[in-house]
């Protein structure tokens, strides 16, 4: 029996930083990065107190360079993707991990917040990462499936 296990992280936060896009070595795949806070709060069962804690994410989004100009410090966004560890060695030859976020999906949130240089309009404009294809094939209805009145079951 084949193990299955899940690697999926959904953030709502605020962006800590403008958007920074660079590109791949051979110079034709944007890796756009920026950080979200997102921010717990809980009561202090001993003291009775209110307490808060802030914890920072960094995030990696590929291939969506056209997002970039829309993720501005301050911002509400909504992120979806897959946590991802890797190494490197730093200067003094130390080995480094990090941690990051590899985003599928990024949704702006909220309305136009201060230095934002996107549509006026109140309509949904809002800018979105376009998520990737799963590795799944999707499963398909029966092709002779066709829902009636009948099958509504009030």
């Amino acid at each position: 029996m084949a193990s299955r296990s899940v690697n999926k992280v959904i953030l709502l936060g605020n962006l800590g930083r403008d958007a920074e896009t660079r590109y791949t070595s051979s110079g034709n795949v944007a890796r756009t990065t920026f950080s979200v806070a997102t921010t717990r709060r809980w009561k202090d069962q001993q003291t009775g107190e209110f307490k808060e804690e802030t914890d920072w994410h960094n995030v990696v989004l590929w291939r969506q360079e056209n997002l970039a100009p829309y993720l501005t410090k301050g911002k509400q966004v909504y992120v979806e993707g897959r946590l991802q560890t890797r190494s490197y060695e730093d200067k003094d030859g130390r080995k480094i991990y990090t941690t990051e976020v590899v985003a599928d999906d990024v949704i702006l949130l909220g309305g136009r917040g201060a230095g934002a240089e996107g549509p006026e309009d109140n309509f949904d404009q809002t800018p979105r990462a376009t998520p990737r294809p799963s590795a799944r094939p999707r499963e398909e209805q029966p092709p002779d499936f066709e829902p009636t009145d009948d099958d509504v079951p009030f």
